[in-house]
């Protein structure tokens, strides 16, 4: 796959972005290379490895999921935070809607 100024253009369009004549055609080919790059990974032969999410194994430390009572420090007053919300539902904070 490969890109013309015309591609490009059309991106920066769509992005939002204002880009000159100078600036589209320098583009052009750091796109094709990014794109030539991406294809040579579709050739690297992968069967046999395991997917993963991170080079390095991490685990996390997990904790006790309490709530803390203490009212200075913790939770358990949640009625008492509610009482300052100008709309509270369900002992939740009511807002208004945003979408449409």
């Amino acid at each position: 796959m490969s890109v013309d100024t015309a591609t490009v253009a059309k991106i920066a369009s769509l992005a939002r972005i204002r880009v000159t004549e100078a600036e589209i055609a320098a583009m052009v080919p750091e796109l094709n290379g990014i794109l030539a790059w991406v294809e040579q990974l579709g050739e690297v032969d992968v069967s046999g490895v395991e997917p993963m999410t991170a080079v390095i194994e991490n685990h996390l430390r997990l904790r006790d999921d309490v709530i803390n009572a203490d009212p200075l420090t913790g939770g358990g007053v949640r009625d008492a935070v509610l009482a300052n919300a100008p709309a509270a539902e369900h002992g939740f904070f009511g807002v208004p809607k945003v979408i449409e």
